[in-house]
């Protein structure tokens, strides 16, 4: 999705995806707090989304698996995006969605599903105008994850942890191939207040050429 430069009102979709641990939704309360401190007008959202399709993923998760579930988180997605995501962009907001297109084409992957489908299923979701995917070592990740208790059934899985890392990275190669603004921010060490200062700062260079030319 571009911006077109005769429309200032219209705003932006950042999508944060990476591994379970990796701070998502920390760097996410951290982003929207710097772009709100800045007089940007922000909407936060996740996925699953908080929908009707989203609520029945979440309760279908530990029972149902592979390309069903993959269906099912697909059709939140575009659901997600019609009715939330697409009227806050054309509003003016920076929308902000924890979970969005990478996490689509990694978390069924676990239950065997081709890459390759998973991309098709998802191909005409919404571009963002900055796929973030954040990055860790794994063992920090496993560390994390054990420290607080697993999220989902995918999470108690045998290295977990380094799959989870390696299957954002090849999507993180994916998005990059099909032309994708991407940004990747390595989470190992990185307090999440930087993390998301460096996210704050790519936006902003996205931005402010477009609000120069209004």
């Amino acid at each position: 999705m571009n911006r077109p430069s005769s429309d200032p009102r219209r705003g932006l979709l950042v999508s944060v995806d990476g591994p379970g641990g990796a701070g998502k939704t920390t760097i996410v309360r951290h982003l929207a707090q710097l772009l709100l401190a800045e007089g940007r007008q922000v909407h936060v959202t996740a996925e699953p989304s908080s929908g009707p399709i989203g609520k029945l993923a979440v309760e279908l998760t530990p029972t149902v698996t592979g390309h069903a579930l993959a269906c099912l988180y697909a059709a939140d997605r575009y659901h997600h995006v019609e009715t939330e995501i697409k009227p806050r962009i054309q509003a003016g907001h920076i929308v902000i969605s924890d979970r969005f297109l990478a996490s689509g084409l990694v978390v069924q992957r676990f239950d065997g599903v081709d890459p390759v489908f998973l991309w098709q299923l998802n191909e005409e979701v919404e571009r963002p105008d900055l796929a973030v995917i954040l990055d860790a070592d794994p063992d920090v990740i496993a560390e994390r994850l054990e420290a607080r208790g697993p999220h989902n059934r995918f999470q108690r899985q045998q290295g977990s942890s380094l799959l989870e890392t390696r299957f954002y990275r090849q999507a993180h190669e994916m998005l990059d191939e099909a032309g994708f603004h991407t940004l990747a921010v390595d989470c190992s060490n990185r307090p999440p207040e930087r993390s998301a200062a460096i996210i704050r700062d790519e936006l902003n260079a996205l931005i402010e050429p477009v609000d120069a030319a209004n």
